[in-house]
């Protein structure tokens, strides 16, 4: 179902601007590296439990996020644009219900610092709109937390998968998404 007019369309995009303290190189490479995904991607009370991507135009993604053994939300897409490290853009599906949007970014230099821009839509109405601005806000602010880990790192992915604070690498987080898998 797709809004009928051009003003219902606006209504149904979700439009977040901020500003990082790095570079935007290091800023697109936070997107584009699964061992960077896994500590920083997802709302506060979420965190990846698989993370699979294949960064090239064409390319797929697919996350699962979850709050609890047993707690599965999966999404997924492909990569419509790379133009690192001023644009990225991607589908978007939340696989419980197959609905398809787009999501844009750009990254914009201010010294040494990036403003991202980021939209993402068509949503199916308001409710969904609103719910993914409070994850991707909670989410966009803990990347501005670990890219300041990272600059100290050196760029390294720094600290632990975002799981339970057990995990130690991506390889841990594949394991717990088979397990979670088998347990459904």
């Amino acid at each position: 179902m797709r809004p009928n007019s051009e003003t219902e369309g606006d209504e149904l995009v979700l439009e977040i601007t901020r500003v990082f303290d790095a570079p935007p190189d290091l800023v697109f490479r936070m997107w584009q590296d699964p061992e960077h995904l896994v500590r920083w991607h997802g709302p506060e009370s979420l965190w990846l439990i698989s993370c699979t991507q294949d960064f090239r135009i064409g390319g797929s993604w697919r996350r699962c996020m979850s709050s609890r053994p047993g707690h599965a939300h999966w999404i997924s897409g492909v990569f419509t644009e790379i133009a690192g490290p001023s644009r990225l853009c991607f589908t978007y599906i939340n696989e419980y219900d197959g609905f398809e949007m787009l999501v844009e970014m750009d990254f914009v230099p201010l010294g040494d610092k990036t403003q991202m821009h980021f939209r993402q839509g068509l949503f199916k109405n308001i409710a969904e709109r609103d719910g993914h601005g409070r994850g991707w806000n909670s989410s966009l602010g803990l990347l501005a937390d670990y890219i300041k880990l990272v600059e100290m790192g050196r760029g390294k992915p720094v600290g632990q998968p975002r799981i339970d604070g057990v995990a130690l690498d991506i390889a841990a987080a594949r394991a717990r998404a088979q397990q979670a898998q088998q347990q459904q």
